[in-house]
């Protein structure tokens, strides 16, 4: 990428509004991956069960998947300012929910099975407002800036994002073995309130919803938009698929324990290295963009990801293990970039909520159903075989995408 090309993607943050969304998005993801870190280890601690950690994946993913299409359906109807105003509100008590949780448990005010299903709770509670807080920050990014700009845009939001699930888990083991449990979890307050702070910047957008459709007819047309495009369905069915059988990440607290043996801090790098990959990775496109044989390249890193987490499975010790889940999140970063410029670019604004939905039922919720896929094979095949099996279910499930949607294969994202 040229100077000129560098310079505009660095002009887009000139836009005031964009760089508090910016601001928001990552205080508000560093905050709820530091809050997840502590939240499993210490479920871990108190249970000693690898499903144990699958089963809090699931805890926030059914309300997530069982809300998707009426949030979608409400954001689209909705001033989506207000929405995203009020997930933070929302994610911000259940910190504060969580911070006194912990205390209770480290005063032996609450016994560990008590502590366990609080914990439970608190995921489930975090689901419901993920449900909305999806679509709504999807739908509101496009509102921000000019047509043109999209692009850069989303490279913006998914470095914060990203960089976001790097640094909070990353602190997460830091303040865990420096601060204590209890500590650590007063950090995802102050970031939920300099979320608050920054997205009350941002001014109300208008409503583009055109027609008072109900509801059912509502959600009718967003599914008819997600599949009849091929490309878009493609895409999602691959990344669904590949988080799936690749959630190998879940039981890290059982690999830092047991196997490694590094403890909180080794655990915090070892749940930031995916992240980190995915970083470089978005530096790298920053000079080597992707314009053409976008769908090759996505088929093979997509395997790439399934390779690397198998070598994750096999590693000798912590340092090859990090290495192995920063290539994961090389590869994995071409889905983010890809996935998110075709939606932007292609979907229409009375339609991105509802689509941003779908989008969250195919890869986000699929995130916590992998999480509940590798505690339940860790259960009963051990935890390396089971992140073996999901490798290999990952590659092979990029082989039948490659044979089964030819389409995918001549994809541009420049058009």
């Amino acid at each position: 990428m040229d100077s000129a090309s560098l310079r505009k993607t660095a002009r887009i943050l000139r836009v005031v509004e964009f760089k508090r969304f910016i601001i928001t998005r990552f205080a508000l993801i560093f905050s709820l991956f530091l809050q997840t870190t502590v939240l499993s280890y210490l479920m871990y601690t108190i249970t000693g069960n690898p499903l144990s950690l699958g089963l809090l994946g699931l805890a926030e993913v059914i309300p997530a998947f069982g809300l998707a299409f009426i949030a979608g359906y409400l954001v689209d109807r909705n001033e989506k300012r207000n929405v995203y105003r009020n997930c933070v509100i929302g994610y911000a008590i259940n910190a504060v929910l969580a911070a006194i949780l912990v205390y209770a448990f480290t005063q032996k005010q609450l016994s560990g099975h008590t502590t366990e299903i609080g914990i439970y709770a608190l995921q489930f509670i975090s689901g419901i407002i993920r449900a909305f807080l999806a679509p709504a920050s999807f739908s509101l990014l496009p509102l921000l800036v000019e047509k043109e700009q999209i692009p850069e845009a989303v490279t913006w939001s998914s470095t914060s994002w990203l960089l976001g699930s790097v640094l909070g888990p990353l602190a997460g083991g830091f303040c865990m073995s420096l601060m204590g449990n209890v500590n650590a979890m007063f950090i995802p307050m102050v970031g939920m309130a300099l979320a608050w702070y920054a997205i009350t910047g941002v001014s109300a957008k208008p409503v583009h919803y055109k027609n008072d459709l109900p509801l059912l007819e509502g959600l009718a047309q967003g599914f008819r938009f997600v599949f009849g495009n091929q490309i878009i369905l493609a895409v999602l069915s691959l990344d669904l698929f590949a988080v799936l059988f690749g959630g190998a990440e879940a039981l890290l607290p059982v690999f830092s324990k047991e196997i490694f043996q590094v403890g909180e801090t080794g655990f915090g790098w070892l749940r930031s290295a995916h992240g980190i990959g995915s970083v470089l990775l978005l530096f790298i496109l920053a000079y080597l963009p992707l314009k053409t044989n976008v769908g090759y390249k996505l088929l093979a890193c997509v395997a790439g990801f399934g390779i690397s987490i198998i070598a994750f499975a096999l590693s000798p010790n912590a340092f090859v293990a990090f290495g192995c889940l920063l290539l994961a999140g090389l590869f994995d970063g071409v889905s983010v970039v890809i996935r998110h410029s075709i939606l932007q670019i292609n979907t229409p604004n009375e339609l991105k909520g509802r689509v941003s939905s779908i989008n969250m039922l195919f890869i986000s919720s699929s995130n916590e159903l992998g999480a509940f896929e590798s505690g339940l094979a860790a259960r009963y095949l051990g935890t390396i075989p089971s992140v073996v099996f999901g490798g290999i279910m990952t590659i092979l499930v990029v082989l039948f995408t490659y044979i089964k949607a030819p389409a995918l294969k001549r994809v541009r994202i420049d058009q």
